[in-house]
Parts: C-alpha cells; structure tokens; sequence
C-alpha cells in the first residue's frame, strides 16, 4: 500500500524509464525475486514489440490504401483521357516524387473535372443516338407516330469528339433523309389530293387509307415516313393516274361520238352546250386536264346517256345522215376532180336502208370507210393537183399576155396602166416556166400511176392524155407565131420597096391571120376565124367547173385553153356511159 500511495517527482512526466523505475521501487517493496522480475521484464518487452508491430501494420497498411488510391486515380486519369480521346490535359503536373498524399492531391481535382467532362459527353452522345434511334425508327416503321423511345446505352469506353462527330454525321445523313422522304410524301400526297379532285374522289378516305397521319390534321412533322408509307402512296398515284388516263380515254371517246352525232343531225348550239364540260377534254393531253371533277364518273355516266340517246334518235333520222355523209364524200371527190355515179350511190343508200337486214351502224362504218379512203386517195393526188392548178394559173397569165399584147393602148398613161405592165412582167417570167411545169406534171403523173397502177384522170380525163395534146398545141401554136413574125417581116419589105417606087407609104394591110394561135379568145374564136367546139371557153361561172351533183367548184381556176374541156368531150363522144361534170 505503501508502495501504490508513493509519491515520485517525476510522475507528471510519464516516460518508460519512469514507469520501469517505479515499478522497480514496487518490486522492492513486495521482494519480488530476480526470477520473477525478468519474467516480468521479458512479458513487457513482448508487449510492447506486439504494440510497435501492430502500429508498423498498420501504418503499412494505409500506406498500401494510399498507393492504391494514387494507382486508381492515375488509372481513372488515362481511361477517362482515353475515352475522351484526349492525349493529354493541360496542368496535369508530371510529378512522379514527393509524398503519396501529395501525388494524390495533385491528381483529384484534374480527375474531378474529367468525370464532369465524361458525363457531359455521355448525356450529348445519348441524345444524338436517341435521334438517330428515333429516326430509323420512323424510316423502318417500327415507331408510331407518339411513341417514344429508352435513352439507349452509351459506350463510355469510346467517348471521343471524332466518335460524337460520326454519330453527328449519321444523325445529319439522317435528318436529310427524313425530310427528303417528308418532301417525296408531301409531293405523294398533294398528287392524290389533285387526283382525287380531277377524279371526284374523296380525298381524305382515300390518303388515309395508306396511313393515319397523312391527314391534314396532322404536322408535316408527325407524318409517316416509312418506306411502306412511301411505297403503298407511290402505288396509289400510279393507280390514280391509270384511272385518270383510263377516264380520259372513255370521256375523249364519249366526247367524239357526242361531236360526230351532233355534226349528223345539226344539233343546236344550245344542246351542245349543255355537254361543254365533256367535249372541253375531247383533245387534251393527261397532264391538262386538271378542273375539278372534270373526270367524275358521274359525269362519265351522264355522256354515255347521251351518246345512247343520240343513237337512238340516230336510227330514226338515218336518211338524212347517210345522205349527208354522200354529200361529204361527193365534195371529197370533188375537189380531188374524181368522177363518180352519185345518183347510183344515193340509190344504193335508199336501197340499203329499205331493207330489212338495215343496220344504221353498218352503213355509216361503211361510209366512214369510203370518206376515209377518199381523203387518202384526195391525199395522194394533193401535189399533182396543186401543179395542174399551177400550170393552169400559167396558161390563164399566158392567155391574158397575148390579149394584152395586141392592145394598142397599153403603153397609154391611163389609169391602173402601171399594174398591167408589173402583171405582164411577172406573167412573161411564169409563162417561160410553163414546158418545164408541164414536163415536171408528166413525170409525177407517171410516177403516181406506176405505184398506184391506175390512171391519173382530172374531172374524168386521163391527165398525160390531155398534158400531151397540149403540148401538141402548144407545138402548133409557136410554129403559127414564127409563121406569123415571117409574114409580118416579108409584109414590111414589101412596104418598104413600095415606099421606094410610089414615094408614100401605103396603109398598112392587115395580115392574113391577126388572130392568136390556138388558145383562149373571150369570143372563143380559134385560128381559122370560125368557133371550134374544142377551143370553147366555159361560161359558167368565168370559167368554173362543176361538179357532177350541179355544185360549182369556185376554188378551181378556169381550165387552160379549155383542154380538159376538149378531152372531156370527146371522152363522152367515145364512151357515152361516163358520167360528165
């Protein structure tokens, strides 16, 4: 007790020393033995080595903690510099020495600003792949207009500007595309509108049928852009412009026999009028054809009523319409100066109708056939006939030349005297082209005769037949000129020797012929002074011709110096069964 209530100076400054020293005065006191002493001493001694070794393990071991932490974060430090795609980061300090704690310290707030940059780059590459999800989504059809998708997962191994921008380029690749496709839908959906108005279609049950939100309710944005909604719409604007195309050709159809049964039975400009809406498309090119309900079916309808109407009333008015539609051939025939029986025509038309196998149709396909082959048979002659209308003009110039030659007043200054000397200058020039007109004429007729292996005949005379005695007149007709110049030379010697014997000069004798060689005369005189029935000129009209039905022809010039007249009636002495105009 003694012991335990000693009082030691230094028992404020506890040290080791100080407790071994009091605890050797306690030892003292109680007599312990050296034996038990060392035992005691080597017990503390173990102790206080297990303390030191529990302390060096553990300071050990946070120095192993801090190492580790240090590898971590300059671990962390190049994945986060690598997925960022950053070789480096500027103030990063290069320290390899100084104390752990120092290193870490160092590195923390440069890995902090890393981590914000990371998560930065995560939440821009989840909103670009969310597009771009979205968006094929909306190509492929798989997302329905409203729906919306998961934020999809980001590799944060690759966070690189280099890998967000090809991400920004996929999504711009992709934005184009979807609004290409918006613009091919758009332009899809207004031809179905035009089509469906052109057609008298509802429009809106007809686009819907492709796809809910192609209404006009709905955003330019919200509209389906799958590659089902394109191609389901670009089928139905190829449907829609083959029923347009197949209405047009029904209504253009309708529209001609609604022109050819009004042009049959003279309808009045009124009734017709009451059709303008279907006659308006009868020549119009698909694209044209873009009024509202121009194409209705209804309307379509209605014209096929009309037509089966008008054919109705056709039947009971065939007379009049077949003798019409003679009419119209027998004017064909006409000016293409082919000869035909009308009269046996016409008989054959009453007989045909009197029958009782009559078909309406029949006979007016037939007649249609005969006027088509009469315009082609027309067509063909066209350039004979504008060459005989060429030389006849020249023969009329040449006919008017020669009276104009023998007047003695031409040179007088009357009035309108000028023009006569500019017609006679252009009528020398046209006459000095008539051998060769004649020549180039006898050539095509010959020609058109071989390919047709017919003959050429105008009004009913066979044209080489009437070109070569022509020209046989025309032979004559200049060798009575040179006859006549001969004359008049000889005439005019003897005038003068006469002058030279009698000193005056006798009245001038009239030759023996001063009448033109063989030609056209206003009288009809010829070369003998008498009226020749070959040479006569037609009075009927100033020369007009006409046809066999009594209709004058007044688009034909008078016939040069009346040779078809001639040919024609001798024809008719040589064959009196053909018919003259």
């Amino acid at each position: 007790m003694g012991v335990a209530g000693h009082n030691d100076p230094l028992i404020g400054e506890t040290t080791c020393g100080s407790l071994l020293q009091q605890l050797q005065l306690i030892w003292d006191e109680v007599g312990e033995s050296d034996e038990d002493r060392d035992k005691m001493l080597l017990q503390l001694e173990q102790e206080c080595l297990d303390v030191y070794r529990r302390k060096v393990e553990q300071a050990s071991n946070s120095r192993a903690r801090l190492l580790q932490q240090l590898a971590n974060a300059k671990s962390e430090l190049s994945r986060l510099l690598c997925a960022l795609g950053e070789l480096s980061i500027s103030g990063i300090p290069d320290k390899t020495t100084g104390t752990i704690k120092e290193q870490l310290e160092a590195i923390s707030p440069f890995l902090e600003k890393l981590c914000r940059e990371k998560d930065k780059r995560v939440r821009e590459f989840a909103d670009v792949q969310l597009q771009i999800q979205t968006i094929r989504g909306e190509i492929a059809g798989s997302l329905q207009v409203g729906d919306h998708m998961e934020t999809p997962c980001v590799n944060e191994d690759d966070l690189s500007t280099k890998k967000l921008n090809e991400f920004l380029s996929e999504l711009q690749a992709l934005q184009k595309e979807k609004s290409n496709r918006l613009h091919k839908i758009l332009d899809f959906v207004s031809s179905v509108h035009d089509l469906c108005s052109v057609l008298g279609m509802d429009f809106l049950s007809t686009v819907t049928e492709v796809h809910p939100s192609l209404n006009d309710s709905v955003g330019a944005e919200s509209k389906s852009i799958s590659d089902a909604t394109l191609s389901k719409l670009s089928k139905m604007v190829i449907q829609l412009k083959e029923e347009k195309s197949k209405r047009l050709e029904r209504i253009q159809a309708l529209a001609s026999q609604l022109t050819d049964l009004w042009n049959l039975m003279d309808t009045s400009a009124d009734e017709r009028q009451l059709f303008d809406h279907v006659t308006c498309n009868i020549s119009s090119a698909l694209d044209e054809v873009t009024a509202p309900g121009a194409l209705d079916i209804d309307l379509i309808e209605q014209a096929e009523l009309e037509v089966e109407r008008l054919d109705q009333l056709k039947a009971s008015r065939m007379k009049d319409i077949a003798f019409k539609r003679q009419t119209e051939l027998e004017d064909i025939y006409a000016q293409a100066h082919i000869t035909i029986d009308t009269s046996a025509a016409r008989d054959r038309i009453l007989t045909v109708i009197d029958s009782s196998i009559f078909e309406p149709s029949e006979l007016l396909a037939d007649m249609e056939n005969q006027i088509l082959k009469a315009k082609e048979e027309a067509l063909s002659r066209k350039d004979i006939l504008e060459k005989v209308e060429r030389w006849m003009s020249a023969c009329e110039e040449e006919s008017w030349l020669e009276d104009y030659s023998q007047d003695d007043n031409r040179y007088s200054a009357t009035r309108g005297a000028h023009l006569n000397l500019k017609r006679a200058e252009k009528a020398r020039l046209l006459v000095s082209k008539i051998p060769v007109i004649v020549d180039t004429l006898m050539a095509k007729t010959r020609a058109w005769e071989q390919e047709h292996g017919m003959p050429f005949s105008y009004d009913g005379v066979h044209l080489l037949a009437m070109l070569d005695e022509y020209k046989v007149l025309r032979q004559q007709k200049e060798e009575e000129k040179r006859r006549m110049r001969d004359q008049k030379k000889i005439n005019d010697q003897l005038a003068a020797e006469q002058e030279k014997l009698f000193g005056s000069k006798p009245s001038p004798a009239r030759p023996q012929s001063s009448r033109k060689a063989p030609g056209p005369r206003a009288n009809g005189s010829a070369v003998n002074g008498t009226p020749n029935r070959r040479l006569s000129v037609h009075q009927n009209g100033g020369g007009r011709s006409v046809s066999r039905d009594g209709r004058r022809d007044s688009g034909r010039p008078a016939v040069p110096v009346n040779y078809v007249a001639i040919c024609k009636e001798e024809s008719s002495n040589n064959h009196p069964a053909a018919s003259s105009p």
